[in-house]
C-alpha cells in the first residue's frame, strides 16, 4: 500500500520553531516529525512515500532525498495552501490503489493498523481514527456528528459550535474515490478545501466510511506546547520499553 505524507505548510502557530525551518522538520526527540511518520507507515506495510511539500520543500527534499529505509520517496509540490483536500489532490497521478494518508504535523501511538486492516477487508472505501476530546479543543478539528447507533453521519471542519467532541484525527485510508470527492469540494468559510468536507461528500453519496477509535494517543504539534508534550510521551515510552529490557534480562 502507499503512503502520503501531507507537509507542505508553514507552521505559522509554531513559531518560532519554524522561523528558519518547514513545519515537518520540527525536531522532536532528536528527529523531524516527517521521520516519525514515515517510520510508522514503514511498519505500517508502506511500500512507497508521497511527500506533499511546499512551503521551503528544498529542505525536505534535501534530507529525505529518493528514498527512506529503502522504501522509495515520490514528491509533489502545493504551491498554495489551500486545504488538505487541494493537498491531497496534487497526488492523484502517484496513486494506484488504497493508500494510507497521515497528516505531517502529528504524531501516534496508537492502533493504526486496525485502520489499514479494515481498508484491506474491500469493504470500506475510507477508514480512520476518530478521538474524543475535550470540548472547549473540539473546535480545532474535523468534528464528527453521529445519530443514536453511533455511526458518522456528518463531518464539520473547525465548527464555532461543535456537534460533538468526536473529531477525526490525522490518520486514514482511503479508495481512489477521495479523488473525485476532492474535486467536488467547494471552499470552506476559511477559504480552504477541507479534507473533512470530501469525506462528508462520500458519507453522502452512499460509500462506506468506517470511524474506529483511537487506542492510545495521538498529539497534533500545532503549538510549542504540543511538540513539548509529544516528545515528553516518546521519551517516557523509549524509558518504560528500556527499563523492560532490563529486567527481562536480569530474569
Amino acid at each position: 500500500m502507499q503512503a502520503v505524507v501531507l507537509a507542505a505548510g508553514k507552521g505559522t502557530r509554531l513559531r518560532p520553531l519554524t522561523d528558519d525551518k518547514p513545519k515537518g522538520m520540527v525536531e522532536i526527540d532528536g528527529e523531524p516529525i516527517i521521520t516519525h511518520c514515515l517510520d510508522q507507515l514503514r511498519d505500517l506495510g508502506a511500500e512507497e512515500f508521497v511527500l506533499v511539500v511546499g512551503y521551503q520543500k528544498e529542505q525536505i527534499i534535501s534530507h529525505y532525498g529518493d528514498e527512506y529505509e529503502g522504501i522509495p520517496i515520490t514528491y509533489t509540490h502545493q504551491r498554495e495552501q489551500k486545504g488538505l483536500a487541494h493537498a491531497l489532490l496534487t497526488v492523484e497521478d502517484q496513486i494506484d490503489d488504497d493508500f494510507m494518508l497521515m497528516l505531517g504535523d502529528n504524531v501516534f501511538q496508537a492502533n493504526l493498523r486496525d485502520v489499514v486492516r479494515r481498508q484491506r477487508e474491500d469493504r470500506a472505501d475510507a477508514a480512520f481514527l476518530v478521538e474524543e476530546v475535550p470540548w472547549e479543543e473540539a473546535s480545532r478539528y474535523g468534528v464528527c456528528d453521529t445519530n443514536k447507533y453511533g455511526e458518522i453521519t456528518d463531518v464539520v471542519e473547525k465548527p464555532d459550535d461543535p456537534p460533538s467532541n468526536l473529531v477525526m484525527t490525522g490518520f486514514y485510508t482511503f479508495s481512489p474515490a477521495i479523488f473525485h470527492a476532492c474535486r467536488l469540494v467547494q471552499p470552506s468559510n476559511r477559504g480552504e478545501y477541507e479534507i473533512s468536507d470530501a469525506v462528508d461528500l462520500l458519507i453522502e453519496s452512499g460509500r462506506t466510511i468506517d470511524a474506529l477509535r483511537l487506542e492510545g494517543w495521538r498529539i497534533d504539534v500545532g503549538y510549542p506546547e504540543d511538540r513539548d508534550e509529544a516528545e515528553r510521551r516518546l521519551q517516557e515510552e523509549r524509558g518504560e520499553a528500556e527499563k523492560a529490557n532490563v529486567e527481562g534480562e536480569a530474569e
